[in-house]
């Protein structure tokens, strides 16, 4: 080194050195994200995690099962990767030399492949062949970033080829709707282009003068649509020729939040632009027409600024995807194109898009007095809501007097928790219904007639709202499924509209409460178990407004997310609000897990999903241990008659096939019963076991209840006729007919009660459900088979003890009544009259302990009744003991 000398001038200020700040290398601080699901061959549509509820900070690495995985370049198919939109990389991974690049991220709409727009990642090609992501949360809740352990692209994906025609300066149609101009903000009225049959390249005007598609981001409802497309990376010049641009249209959060099919774009001489226009991806879409400045760099797409996070978990939350639908296509503006050409202009041909016209929203004036919290400031707004005559509203209208409702019933809330007196259940009841029934009015003002189907939607703090309409030009199978944050419905509203003869229209109105539980609380829940009862779902409502017939065709399908702690001990129900409480009738639980439950009703009202769990009782141990040893107990009993009536030698003037039977019946039933209860937490979980278990207990009991009738009846027309029965059993009542009626009546009652109301069985014990006095199905047959067995045994003690008096005139009196009061007793429990307890043990641990020990000791009683106490019976027992003492096999 040596010091270099000048002659020059000099510099007297001083040099400032800008120090440069390195970042860690991503290659070797990254977060590992290792969901299995992610998968891109993980197509199990059942269960969609979202990414959105992810705080995600920094750089991540994929991996599947231990292998290396990076985020697909190529297109994924929608349901895939565990979620509803898979994301996917637009622009090919970067090599090792390309340092951090920047790629779009796309998600599949069923009809293209970057239906959907996320915020773009950074990527980076790290040394050793694999790459890692700066990801950030996704526009929506149903998107999740997909992995793939197969090949990388590294050139930039081609989303879809184009045909370069001739030069179409000099062949282009003019359109010239002034709807289309990006300062038409008139949300009221909302255009398709999807409806157009586009062909060619097109010339933009706006009132005569020259006008092109905008290539800056244009806001939501702008240019008389829902979502106005842009076109992203600017127009080209002269020189450039045919260019492709990426057409997009804004979500509210995100300028790219939707996509469409890519378009050509060329500039011509005479400083103007001509388009070739495709139908784009969703009926809620149509072009942007701008007569402003030209931007002919490449758009820059700013993300929203997402806030810093510190969480670096990569658990995601399951969700139900959303799906996109369309919007109402109520302008009665003709969308006008002319083919022109260089040398003269000629209208020859005149293409309109049909719809229909729609009365426009008057002005509705509502106000609330500042400062007002009170009760009678709320009633007051509500009437005056209730006074609106406007049969159609616009989208900002209804949001306005929905932001004024719920914050003014919030309001009222809050003043009712911080003051002495507290709101009563029927005021908060009678305040939910006016909000509900608000509620549903301002929104069926968002209804409008269509010829095919359109959807509108609106999101607040408080409620979440999805509309959909189909007319009778719908082209649709099936309308897609509502969603919310918390809730989706599946209805077939198609088919409600085909029954609609007079319009063949229909519409839904489908509603997410997220505070409305704090009026309809879960405690309005009114049950015979004394339970804690929690809200574990938003409260929806589902209606048909302006719908003709509101006959359903179908079932529908709710899907509620759970919005608490899921307890597996806990009962769920899906319940609907009835004025005052929230009632089950109509509604059933189709499938849980941890996260969803699946409901399924067949009317439309407002719906929750509420939990109930016991409450903690100090003897309820002590009761379990005590029924687990009642009914072991008896079951060894119950096997040790069966094999004594099985083995022993029986006069042929006894008939055991009713007692037999009457074991086999509570043997099993019992058995089941217990191991059910054991195994409770299980077989919860799958509610179809549950049903089936409760359905089968239903006929064992019945057919021991029929079987215990049966034997009434044979020791009435023994004591009856004590020389006779033998002959009499033989005559009428033979062993193939008593097993056809024991079986038989048991297995017609539970067939009705399954065709009445299929739904009943499988409560939170397994067991038949309270609802709609389905539980009368078995009650019902057992009041009236007890009552019989009641008149009988009364009968038979009355019979009995005169015969025996007659019979054994020389027996001691006090040996006789000894005898005669036991056997009474055990033929009491045998009838099952002790069933009859059952009716008034509520809340009274003597008559339950009580009742639980006569009924399992069924059992007991039958072997010590008519096997300990029957005299040959003994004498075989003490032949075989001295058999087993002297050994058999020396004889």
């Amino acid at each position: 080194m040596a010091y270099c000398a000048d002659t020059g001038s000099i510099n007297t200020s001083p040099t400032t050195v800008t120090p440069v700040t390195i970042s860690p290398d991503p290659c070797n601080n990254y977060t590992v994200l290792d969901d299995t699901w992610r998968s891109i061959s993980n197509t199990n549509a059942s269960v969609r995690n979202c990414d959105r509820s992810v705080s995600w900070s920094g750089w991540y690495r994929l991996f599947i099962n231990s292998t290396s995985a990076h985020i697909p370049d190529t297109c994924v198919a929608q349901f895939s990767c565990g979620t509803g939109i898979a994301l996917w990389i637009r622009g090919g991974h970067p090599t090792v030399t390309d340092g951090v690049v920047t790629r779009d991220v796309c998600g599949d709409g069923g009809s293209f492949c970057c239906s959907y727009g996320s915020y773009p990642i950074k990527v980076k090609a790290c040394p050793g062949d694999y790459y890692v992501y700066e990801l950030v949360r996704p526009t929506r809740c149903d998107m999740a970033y997909c992995a793939d352990t197969g090949s990388i692209n590294t050139s930039p994906t081609t989303v879809t080829p184009v045909t370069i025609s001739p030069d179409p300066c000099n062949n282009y149609t003019v359109l010239d709707d002034t709807w289309r101009s990006i300062s038409n903000t008139n949300a009221s009225v909302r255009n398709c282009d999807r409806s157009v049959s586009w062909s060619g390249w097109y010339r933009l005007f706006i009132n005569s003068t020259s006008a092109h598609i905008s290539d800056t981001c244009v806001p939501w409802y702008s240019c008389g649509t829902n979502i106005p497309l842009w076109i992203r990376g600017g127009h080209p010049t002269v020189t450039d020729g045919v260019v492709t641009r990426d057409v997009c249209g804004d979500g509210g959060s995100f300028c790219c939040f939707f996509g469409s099919y890519p378009i050509k774009v060329k500039a011509c001489p005479g400083d103007y632009y001509v388009y070739e226009l495709v139908r784009p991806t969703r009926c809620d879409m149509a072009y942007c027409a701008d007569t402003g400045s030209i931007n002919t760099s490449p758009t820059t797409v700013t993300p929203v600024t997402i806030s810093p996070v510190t969480n670096t978990s990569s658990t995601s939350t399951t969700v139900t995807p959303v799906t996109a639908s369309a919007v109402t296509n109520t302008s009665s503006t003709s969308t006008t194109v002319r083919p022109v050409t260089a040398s003269a202009v000629t209208n020859t041909s005149s293409t309109s898009t049909t719809v229909r016209p729609v009365t426009a929203s008057a002005d509705v004036n509502i106000t609330l007095p500042e400062g007002c919290t009170g009760k009678n400031c709320f009633e007051n707004l509500l009437d005056q809501i209730d006074n609106i005559t406007s049969q159609v509203l616009s989208v900002n209208t209804v949001t306005n007097i929905l932001t004024m409702a719920f914050n003014a019933s919030g309001k009222i809330l809050e003043s009712s928790s911080s003051s002495s007196s507290s709101v009563s259940s029927a005021e908060l009841a009678s305040s939910g219904n006016r909000i509900l029934k608000t509620s549903e009015k301002l929104i069926s003002t968002l209804v409008t007639p269509t010829d095919t189907s359109a959807a509108v939607s609106l999101t607040l703090p408080a409620v979440e709202v999805e509309v959909f309409m189909v007319g009778p030009q719908v082209t649709l199978d099936k309308i897609p499924r509502l969603d919310t944050t918390d809730s989706s419905v599946d209805i077939d509203l198609i088919g409600i509209a085909k029954n609609n003869n007079e319009t063949g229209s229909a519409a839904v109105a489908f509603m997410s409460y997220n505070t409305m539980e704090n009026l309809l609380k879960p405690d309005f829940f009114n049950t015979l178990n004394d339970t804690n009862k929690t809200m574990m779902s938003t409260v929806i409502s589902a209606t048909l407004p302006k719908t003709t017939n509101t006959k359903l065709t179908k079932p529908v399908n709710f899907t509620f997310k759970h919005i608490r702690e899921f307890d597996p001990n806990g009962s769920l129900s899906c319940v609907y609000w009835n004025i005052s409480e929230w009632i089950v009738d109509g509604c059933s639980v189709l499938e849980t897990n941890s996260s969803y439950t699946v409901c399924s009703c067949v009317h439309l009202s407002t719906f929750a999903l509420i939990m109930q769990t016991s409450r903690p009782s100090e003897s309820d141990s002590l009761l379990d241990l005590l029924n687990l040893v009642c009914v072991t107990v008896g079951l060894v009993f119950f096997i040790l008659a069966l094999l004594t009536f099985a083995l022993c030698q029986w006069s042929p003037a006894v008939n055991n096939v009713a007692r037999i039977n009457l074991c086999i019946s509570l043997l099993s039933a019992h058995l089941l019963f217990l191991l059910t209860q054991q195994f409770l937490r299980l077989i919860r979980r799958h509610q179809v076991l549950c049903a089936v278990i409760s359905g089968v207990l239903h006929f064992l009991f019945l057919s021991g209840f029929v079987w215990m009738f049966i034997e009434a009846v044979l020791l009435f027309i023994c004591v009856k006729n004590l020389s006779q029965i033998s002959s009499k059993k033989r005559e009428v009542l033979s062993s193939g007919f008593l097993c056809v009626i024991g079986y038989t009546v048991a297995l017609v009652v539970v067939s009705v009660s399954v065709g009445l109301f299929p739904g009943g069985y499988g409560s939170e014990h397994c067991w038949i459900k309270i609802e709609k006095d389905f539980i009368w199905s078995f009650l019902g047959p057992v009041c009236v088979i007890l009552a019989l067995n009641m008149i009988l045994f009364i009968t038979i003690v009355i019979n009995l003890n005169s015969t025996l008096k007659n019979l054994n005139a020389e027996v001691s009196q006090m040996k006789q009544s000894k005898i005669m009061a036991f056997k009474t007793l055990a033929q009491f429990v045998v009838l099952g009259c002790s069933w009859i307890l059952g009716f008034f043990t509520r809340d009274r641990k003597e008559l339950e302990i009580l009742f639980l020990i006569l009924n399992s000791q069924q059992g007991t009683f039958i072997f010590l009744v008519y096997c300990v106490f029957n005299n040959e019976v003994r004498e075989q027992y003490r032949k075989f003991f001295r058999c087993l003492r002297s050994g058999c096999k020396k004889h």
